[in-house]
């Protein structure tokens, strides 16, 4: 069965080595256009959607044209949340790409879309509409609650201009993908769509046909590669593409275990991609800082509108926070056994400027975790899995870490007792300035994680104090600047004796 759902009816008038259309259908066509919204250009943005997609798969398959867009554009992993904020499934996945935000806003923690809330947070393409309704927006689905009023979405919403839905079941993607990317096709090859989402499910139900380490996976990834392909081809094939900025990407909800399945919190169930291809995004390049939140809002900023309120940055943010400096620095495993021994993922160096004083720590213990340390996702959430590690969603790349609970797991002596400490910033007397920072805290009683500032080198003083859960938080704090108060300096203070955590991240002085 299919539909199509009018929003309302107007008329408006990309391997280096694979195949050489490719490189002119997603190459920057000429050098005077390189820079996005060159004058004269009109900025368009494609989002491809490919359900259950294991990105270390795509690079082993016949995959031309996903391994052409890695080439010509940007590649980065990423990693999803567990439960209880949300289930690695693809309500939650699907709903953090099209709005932009985690779960603990869109409400989306399961397939059921139970606690939705796409009133507060819309679809990018329904965003687009209502700032700039002039603009065409399009949809195709064959995973019907993405696209149709009959399911528990849709995820994108009547106001979109086209949608396109299918019906895609467990039997019908492979049927139903070819039919998709047909009709996305003409629609952007014929048409005159400014934003569009075309979703692609057939590679999800191998995985959980055959396993993510099956060849048959391999197989699946190659036959949804020339759909894409076809898509590709459609946009070059526009009679107006030389007078164009298009803006390309790809993306998953979730990924698959090697038996196959999604919804749990192992990592291989948690991890994601997001490939991009278009005006200022580098060749080949490789990044650790973004998110699948990111999507949406580089959709949005692509063709002009606000991206307020999102937890996704635009792809060409730049990336200045201090810890994620340290990635090259990054060891692996001394005492943990749980995590991968190949993952680097930790060191206890901090960037320049910032220092951690250990001064009142314990001794011993394991090693990773003896004071303040510097880890990713990838290595922390492994070091114990399903005690919310995962849900620090908000951080990204490297982060600050505190934690007394996995540092207990080695005999020691005395207890946990650390502090990160920033560089002095300098500051006027008399003003306010706000204190920014991501955090992902823990309760339990015994343990204490205070904020505290200092002024021109003087006795720090707790400005914040936690005594319940902060979970993926985006924290604020207005400082009072004292007159004659010329520099600030901030500390980090966590104290317990195998309590739980505290992660810092994207510390700044507004």
């Amino acid at each position: 069965m299919s539909t199509v759902l009018p929003g309302r009816t107007r008329t408006r008038t990309l391997a280096v080595a694979a195949t050489a259309l490719l490189a002119t259908a997603l190459g920057v066509h000429t050098a005077d256009a390189t820079a996005a919204g060159a004058a004269g250009t009109t900025d368009k943005v494609l989002v491809i959607g490919i359900d259950g997609t294991v990105l270390d798969r795509v690079k082993a398959a016949n995959a031309p044209n996903l391994q052409g867009l890695m080439a010509q554009g940007m590649t980065a992993k990423s990693t999803l949340y567990a439960n209880p904020m949300a289930a690695t499934s693809s309500g939650p996945g699907w709903s953090t790409i099209a709005t932009g935000v985690w779960p603990d806003k869109h409400g989306v923690k399961d397939n059921s879309f139970t606690g939705k809330n796409y009133t507060a947070y819309p679809d990018f393409l329904t965003r687009i509409e209502n700032a700039k309704p002039a603009l065409n927006t399009y949809a195709a689905a064959d995973w019907e609650p993405i696209t149709s009023t009959d399911q528990n979405g849709p995820v994108f919403s009547a106001k979109v201009d086209k949608r396109l839905n299918l019906k895609g079941d467990r039997d019908g993607y492979g049927s139903e993908d070819p039919k998709i990317a047909a009709a996305a096709a003409a629609e952007l090859r014929d048409q005159n769509p400014d934003a569009a989402f075309v979703y692609l499910g057939e590679i999800d139900h191998a995985g959980h046909a055959y396993g993510a380490a099956s060849q048959q996976y391999l197989d699946t990834i190659a036959r949804v590669d020339v759909l894409i392909g076809q898509v590709l081809t459609a946009v070059q094939n526009r009679p107006t593409y030389g007078q164009e900025n298009w803006k390309i990407l790809v993306t998953t909800d979730h990924g698959h275990t090697d038996a196959g399945g999604h919804g749990g919190s192992s990592l291989q169930e948690r991890g994601t991609f997001v490939i991009a291809k278009g005006a200022g995004i580098p060749a080949g390049s490789v990044r650790s800082d973004v998110k699948l939140v990111d999507v949406a809002a580089t959709a949005l900023q692509q063709v002009g509108v606000p991206t307020t309120g999102l937890d996704g940055v635009p792809l060409d943010s730049p990336d200045d926070d201090p810890f994620d400096t340290l990635r090259p620095d990054l060891q692996a495993r001394v005492d943990e056994t749980g995590i991968p021994a190949g993952t680097k993922g930790f060191t206890h160096t901090p960037p320049a400027g910032w220092a951690v004083d250990n001064s009142k720590m314990g001794t011993g213990g394991v090693t990773e975790w003896a004071g303040w340390a510097f880890a990713t996702d990838e290595f922390w959430s492994q070091a114990q899995r399903d005690q919310w590690r995962e849900l620090n969603v908000r951080s990204r790349d490297v982060f600050a870490v505190a934690d007394s609970d996995e540092w207990d797991d080695k005999s020691h002596t005395g207890s946990y007792d650390s502090t990160l400490i920033t560089p002095k910033w300098a500051v006027t007397g008399g003003t306010t300035r706000n204190l920014t920072f991501q955090t992902h805290y823990r309760q339990e009683a015994g343990q204490t994680a205070q904020v505290l500032v200092s002024y021109n080198g003087g006795a720090p003083a707790v400005v914040k104090s936690y005594t319940a859960d902060a979970v993926a938080k985006s924290e604020s704090i207005a400082l009072q600047v004292p007159a004659g108060a010329t520099d600030v300096q901030v500390r980090f203070r966590y104290a317990g004796s195998n309590n739980w955590y505290w992660t810092v991240d994207d510390v700044r002085l507004g």
